[in-house]
């Protein structure tokens, strides 16, 4: 369908790609992964024809449209937000305003006339040009597109100009998906989304009938779309023929298999030199000595990329805070008329791991910055607990940093103890490399700033860290970086974040904030969702019951209900345990094939033959998984019996 052929670019003296060429086919869904830099957003302006590459060209069907939206930069005025959407459908918008005009001409005419004849035949071919078009079916795709989005009908008529940037962003990509392209780029789509409607797209985008081009860093995004993944890295790209968590996996056996070839032929090119510093001058072994150098000057080295260092931050250990360490009751908080918060009542304690989830606009910030302390609040009361030294991170908090001074002394006039001689590493970890730490904040990007803040709020001793989307700006390994810290950390956090795959290892509750108050669900936020899945709920996220309806049963049903109740009880409990025994059973098979492959893997003269060590590391992996997942189901049906069992008692 379009494909890159032996794409080169460089700028000034980076080279950015270095003869790249892969294929998009028709229904492709691709993730396209790479360090911060690497090239990725430049990848997909070359696929629009926005750049061109200095060598190499893109091959383009006639048929073949590309849509493509960027991180930022998009601004829509001078219509309502419904009109500006409606713009996607240019051909219907013609096709209508072509047949109002023939309507209005058409009221004019003597209907005895010959032109109102023609006019009248003019009509009857726009309107079915318009079924055609299935203009009919325009305004409920609009509507669908802009509330999945998380627009709300009283927003159709607003001046688009009234929007804020994130919302912004959120009209070029309802555009965007109504204009429905062959290939769909997508530059980080989820940064200004909420967790409804980041849910939302991922549904629409796995029915989309086109192809699918993606750059995120969320990675359960990638994960739940992509069936593909090209990684970019030092100039080239590799393909994987898997999603990102695929990608992870294969790429570790690849750099093993890559090292253990580097190792050998380093060996071979040791052995042929020393032959060769052997007999260089004995005129016997000439030939052999020439042949040998010829192999050499022959011989395609194997690269091996060295991996940046595994970089592990730990929180400054704070000092213990009492067992309530917030708590805000009864509280109320208006902007004007607009009623965020109504006798709010809400308690953190100590060892707390929040999530705080919500859609855009239902006051997520606004409670961070109140339990921070940095927001005034209408009524009510805040109590801080005993002992509790208390960290806040937002965005704007970037342009509170000192203009005037240089990346590394903002972090070391904050850090103490031991870690102020690994500030070069921790600013690492947050993409601050090289002469980077060197850079005054003045000149600093806004993700650069945002970094830079979260860096200096963690490098203060706190027991209480409170969070306001803390991974925008970061990639993979820098989010991986954050995450194992706060596992690690001893103190107690709120998180506002939609980052499912970022939040899930670290959080114990999640706290949902919508319009109408705020709930609590204990667990991760993928048990959160599926809590929510499962509502007709109450507050504690569990079924409610129905009240009964008609006559109460006599004494009789009630005793025929309770035996059919039992009966029906003892034949579950016999059927799970069915289930626990193929479960174990299957565990047990899986482990022996284990224990195969590991007496394989054991032998070093194993590893000679690449193909097979490859694909046996690949089956152990796999079945590793597979083990887990078994283990997980054994768990949760052992936990069900004893359930049945206890009731039965």
């Amino acid at each position: 369908m379009i494909a890159l052929e032996h794409v080169s670019l460089q700028y000034g003296g980076r080279v950015l790609f270095r003869d790249v060429s892969f294929l998009v086919n028709p229904h492709d869904r691709i993730g396209l992964v790479g360090a911060n830099g690497a090239g990725k957003s430049t990848l997909l302006r070359i696929l629009t024809g926005n750049v061109l590459p200095d060598k190499g060209r893109i091959v383009k069907a006639n048929y073949v449209t590309v849509g493509y939206l960027p991180q930022d930069g998009i601004t829509a005025r001078g219509r309502s937000l419904y009109h500006e959407v409606e713009s996607a459908f240019e051909d219907i918008v013609t096709v209508q305003s072509e047949l109002e005009e023939a309507q209005r001409v058409l009221a004019t005419l003597d209907p005895q006339a010959s032109e109102y004849a023609d006019t009248l035949e003019v009509l009857g071919e726009l309107q079915h040009k318009l079924e055609d078009l299935d203009a009919f079916r325009m305004k409920s795709k609009i509507e669908r597109v802009l509330m999945g989005l998380g627009f709300a009908t009283t927003d159709f008529g607003r001046p688009t100009e009234k929007f804020s940037g994130g919302w912004q962003m959120r009209i070029a990509l309802a555009k965007l998906l109504l204009t429905e392209p062959s290939l769909l780029l997508l530059d980080e789509p989820t940064n200004h989304l909420d967790l409804d409607s980041l849910q939302w797209l991922e549904e629409y985008l796995r029915g989309y009938h086109g192809a699918i081009m993606l750059v995120s860093h969320d990675r359960s995004f990638l994960d739940n779309l992509t069936t593909r993944t090209l990684a970019l890295r030092s100039g080239t790209l590799e393909e994987y023929a898997g999603n990102y968590s695929f990608y992870e996996r294969e790429r570790e056996v690849r750099k093993e298999l890559l090292e253990n070839a580097f190792k050998n032929q380093q060996d071979k090119i040791r052995h042929t030199q020393a032959f060769i510093d052997r007999f260089r001058y004995k005129a016997s072994k000439a030939r052999q000595v020439q042949s040998r150098m010829k192999q050499l000057e022959k011989m395609e080295l194997v690269q091996v990329d060295s991996d940046e260092e595994q970089i592990r931050f730990r929180f400054p250990r704070p000092a213990p805070s009492g067992r309530v360490v917030l708590e805000l009751t009864n509280l109320s908080k208006s902007y004007g008329d607009h009623k965020v918060f109504r006798n709010l009542d809400c308690r953190i304690e100590r060892g707390d791991r929040i999530a705080v989830v919500g859609p855009n606009g239902a006051g997520k910030s606004t409670l961070s910055r109140i339990l921070a302390g940095v927001e005034p609040f209408d009524s009510g009361e805040r109590i801080t607990g005993h002992n509790v030294s208390l960290s806040y991170f937002a965005q704007h908090q970037a342009e509170e940093l000192d203009h005037g001074k240089e990346v590394l002394t903002i972090v070391d006039e904050v850090a103490s103890g031991a870690i102020r001689s690994n500030l070069r590493t921790i600013l690492g970890s947050f993409l601050f490399h090289g002469d980077d730490v060197f850079k005054k904040v003045s000149v600093l990007s806004g993700g650069e700033k945002s970094r830079l803040a979260l860096a200096k709020m963690l490098l203060q001793p706190a027991n209480v860290l409170i969070m306001d989307e803390p991974t925008n700006h970061l990639d993979m390994r820098s989010k991986a970086v954050l995450q194992n810290a706060l596992s690690d950390y001893e103190g107690t956090y709120v998180i506002v974040s939609h980052d499912r795959a970022f939040l899930d290892p670290i959080v114990n509750k999640v706290l949902e904030v919508s319009h109408s108050g705020i709930r609590t669900y204990l667990g991760t936020v993928t048990e959160y969702l599926l809590k929510k899945k499962t509502e007709g709920v109450g507050a504690s996220g569990v079924q409610e019951s129905k009240e009964p309806t008609g006559k109460p049963p006599g004494e009789g049903t009630g005793r025929r209900q309770e035996s059919a109740e039992r009966r029906r009880k003892a034949a579950e409990l016999r059927s799970m345990e069915r289930r626990l025994a193929d479960v174990e059973r299957r565990i047990e098979e899986q482990e022996n094939r284990k224990r195969e492959l590991e007496e394989k893997l054991a032998d070093p003269e194993f590893y000679k033959n690449s193909d097979e060590a490859r694909d046996v590391l690949r089956q152990h992996r796999e079945l590793q998984e597979v083990l887990e997942e078994l283990e997980t189901e054994w768990t949760k049906i052992t936990e069900s019996i004893i359930a049945v069992k206890a009731v039965q008692q």
